[in-house]
């Protein structure tokens, strides 16, 4: 059975499902906007599949090093009609729905991009490669693997760009900017080769490298960017508060001589 599903909104993007009557959907905790009265919601750890104590347990684990919740929220239509539910982006950026069948059963995404999809879908840890990649890839060594036969919702920070990549064909792509990727698809990181470059260019030491065939999602804005640009504005602000401070303090001591040394 199709999903069926709406994105909507522009940069804050929420995504509305329609569960057929018995049709269940999985969302991370806290992702839910609304919900049809005739939708039950249900909390069960790892990826709410009807595994045993141990498997789900570890299932938890591993979601929680994906930069995701340690337990799984289940939304399931009781009713006889369909019903609707709803997950909001957490940030500013891009849904998107990727239907796993079409690209192989297996996709690879950053930590905390799984938004929500059809029940049945396992997420579990991507280990990278090799360890330089590990240590400068933006995200570690951990990415989330989606794996499964159904439709799987993804959030990434700006807008999202799904370019196709050839046999041998090759891309350098900032590290942060990496939303996803498929399997097919070979992951590097290399060094930028100029010292100068690095850091007067503002790029880094690292690039990622991908080596098709298969398909790449990058993200315009990765949420690191972002929350370096805000850090960065409140300490400048700050630092001219503190400023303005000693200018204050230094006019009133002024006025307090100038005032004491009247007959």
């Amino acid at each position: 059975m199709t999903l069926q599903y709406r994105i909507e909104g522009s940069d804050l993007q929420y995504v509305e499902m329609v569960l057929q009557p018995g049709e269940s959907a999985v969302g991370e905790p806290g992702a839910m906007m609304f919900a049809d009265s005739g939708v039950s919601v249900d909390t069960r750890m790892g990826d709410g599949s009807h595994a045993g104590f141990g498997e789900r347990l570890a299932s938890g684990f591993k979601r929680s090093l994906t930069g995701e919740s340690f337990f799984t929220s289940i939304f399931t239509n009781t009713s006889q009609r369909p019903l609707r539910v709803a997950f909001a982006a957490p940030s500013p950026g891009k849904i998107i729905a990727v239907d796993l069948e079409s690209v192989g059963g297996t996709l690879i995404c950053q930590k905390g991009a799984f938004l929500g999809g059809t029940r049945g879908i396992k997420l579990s840890l991507a280990f990278k490669k090799r360890l330089r990649a590990g240590f400068f890839g933006g995200e570690g060594f951990i990415m989330q693997k989606l794996t499964g036969s159904g439709t799987v919702f993804l959030h990434a920070s700006g807008t999202l760009a799904r370019l196709e990549l050839r046999a041998g064909e090759e891309l350098k792509v900032d590290t942060g900017c990496l939303a996803a990727l498929q399997t097919s698809v070979n992951y590097d990181v290399k060094y930028v080769g100029s010292l100068k470059t690095s850091v007067l260019g503002g790029e880094g030491l690292f690039l990622a490298s991908l080596k098709g065939p298969g398909s790449v999602w990058l993200q315009s804005l990765p949420i690191q960017r972002l929350r370096a640009v805000i850090i960065g504005m409140q300490t400048q602000s700050r630092g001219l508060g503190a400023r303005l401070w000693y200018f204050l303090i230094v006019i009133v001591i002024v006025v307090a001589t100038i005032m004491g040394k009247r007959p």
